[in-house]
């Protein structure tokens, strides 16, 4: 079993939130896709990265996990893909970690 994360941001770069049916997009998609998912949306996240000219850039973000006996490779490079445009990002973070259910 594989545990995705997703970490989705909240605000665009010029701090402008992001419309409350983006993330909630997001949730039916992956929700449809895999039977279920995890939102950690009431306390977001912080996030902090030091971009190419050496400043510190902060991101609050929102936290959506899934679980999965198979990673699709292709398809999650697709949908990061197509996260990047929606949310107008350089790069959103998904990763995956192998799990034990107990």
């Amino acid at each position: 079993m594989h545990l995705i994360q997703l970490f989705l941001p909240l605000y665009d770069n010029d701090g402008k939130p992001f419309a409350k049916a983006a993330l909630a997009a997001v949730h039916v998609e992956l929700a449809d896709r895999f039977g279920g998912v995890t939102a950690f949306a009431r306390s977001p996240a912080v996030g902090a990265w030091e971009d190419d000219g050496g400043r510190v850039r902060r991101d609050e973000v929102v936290l959506f996990e899934v679980m999965t006996p198979h990673v699709d490779h292709g398809w999650w490079a697709t949908y990061r893909d197509e996260l990047e445009r929606r949310f107008r990002q350089d790069e959103i973070l998904i990763r995956a970690s192998a799990m034990e259910r107990l």
